[in-house]
């Protein structure tokens, strides 16, 4: 894979999966700084990309983000459990729809750049 096509396509990746976080803490809550939503999107999609490159199963390659997306949302957001939860939901269904997007109009995979869609 080119190195700057994929670079790109991280950078989406990030910018996308940031604006659902900020978007969506947006909805129910106060929300959380932009720099905050960039820092969960650049982790969880380095994280997913990084075990993409290594080869792990896909379900694992899943997996490994969202803990990692929940528990820096939960610290930047600083609201009771309940709360958290129903902006996580939230995020996940903006992240849904920006996805389902992304995947129809632009054949663009917005979690793991690397992924071909078929």
């Amino acid at each position: 894979m080119a190195l700057l096509p994929y670079a790109v396509s991280f950078i989406i990746a990030v910018l996308l999966t940031s604006l659902s976080y900020f978007l969506g803490s947006r909805i129910f809550t106060n929300g959380i700084a932009m720099w905050q939503a960039v820092v969960i999107g650049a982790s969880v999609v380095s994280l997913g990309a990084i075990a993409e490159a290594l080869g792990l199963p896909i379900w694992l390659i899943v997996l490994i983000p969202f803990p990692v997306g929940m528990l820096l949302l939960f610290l930047f957001l600083h609201q009771p459990l309940y709360i958290w939860f129903i902006t996580y939901l939230i995020i996940l269904a903006i992240y849904s729809l920006i996805h389902v997007i992304g995947s129809y109009f632009f054949e663009f995979h917005s979690l793991i750049p690397a992924w071909k869609l078929s």
